[in-house]
């Protein structure tokens, strides 16, 4: 389908941009050589909240591979609503870009908090407590809607109801570590829109 192959096309060319961004940063971070804990997270989280994110990653490279593979969960979208998917996906990218900037070495894929960690409240963390949940929020929706897919939906869901579930480790360690001045942050930001103060730690 042509409209499959434009949107297509707007995929790989965001993966390709985006990919290499997330990489470096990933490996910059992990330059340390520091060993983390992942089993702060909790059996639960460690579980689901990887292979979740596999299958949503799988979903959406299979798509971009041959659309046809992921046909069983296609939806049939408006070409205007697709578009605007696209638009969602530029604005995570630069979102993520911009987060990942921000929190240079600080950047872990679990709860724990590195030995050197800062508490970063600059760039979007001024408005947001978790900004990277909210640019991966914003991809698999921006994915799914590009894709007219709802495997991809439903996956991207299922992952961000996940990030709010560890975010109550993630937040009680970084008041561990912090302390007064993380409370102090946390009263005058969101957890994930600004001047929503939602906070599990209470």
């Amino acid at each position: 389908m042509n409209d499959d192959q434009t949107f297509r096309t707007a995929l790989i060319v965001v993966l390709l941009l985006i990919l290499p961004i997330g990489i470096y940063h990933r490996l910059k971070s992990q330059a340390t050589g520091e060993k983390l804990d992942r089993w702060q997270e909790g059996l639960f989280i460690l579980a689901t909240l990887r292979p979740v994110g596999a299958a949503l990653w799988l979903g959406l490279i299979a798509w971009v591979i041959d659309p046809g593979w992921m046909a069983w969960s296609s939806v049939s979208l408006p070409s205007w609503l697709r578009w605007i998917g696209v638009g969602v996906i530029a604005i995570a990218c630069g979102l993520l870009v911009w987060t990942l900037r921000c929190l240079g070495k600080n950047l872990t894929d679990t709860v724990v908090t590195r030995q050197e960690h800062t508490l970063v409240i600059q760039g979007p963390y001024r408005w947001v407590r978790h900004p990277f949940y909210d640019s991966a929020a914003l991809l698999a929706v921006g994915a799914s809607l590009t894709a007219a897919n709802w495997f991809l939906f439903v996956t991207g869901v299922v992952l961000f109801c996940l990030f709010i579930i560890r975010t109550r480790t993630e937040e009680e360690n970084l008041l561990a570590r912090f302390g007064n001045s993380y409370r102090a942050y946390m009263e005058r930001t969101g957890r994930f829109l600004p001047g929503i103060r939602t906070n599990l730690c209470r």
